[in-house]
């Protein structure tokens, strides 16, 4: 087994409130961000969201790989500062 030199993590992206998931905005600028690959949302609209503990869910994941773990921890930091969601 050989392993890729490059680190990477992954974000799972919290739910900030309570309340009904209507969108998002700031995607295309959470992709722009170097060192990420991927942002999965995997709330659906209009579905109650409930932070944890008591919720089980999470709005997404992002994605990131980078020459330096630093790096990542970075660019998955500034992508969710990038990612304004609207939750009712």
């Amino acid at each position: 087994m050989r392993r890729e030199p490059d680190a990477a993590g992954v974000m799972m992206i919290p739910i900030e409130r309570d309340g009904v998931y209507e969108g998002m905005d700031g995607l295309d600028e959470a992709v722009a961000i170097g060192g990420i690959e991927e942002i999965a949302i995997t709330a659906k609209l209009g579905h109650a969201l409930e932070r944890l503990p008591e919720g089980a869910t999470y709005l997404g994941f992002i994605f990131a790989r980078a020459e330096r773990p630093a790096d990542v921890e970075d660019a998955l930091r500034i992508a969710h500062s990038r990612l304004r969601f609207v939750i009712d």
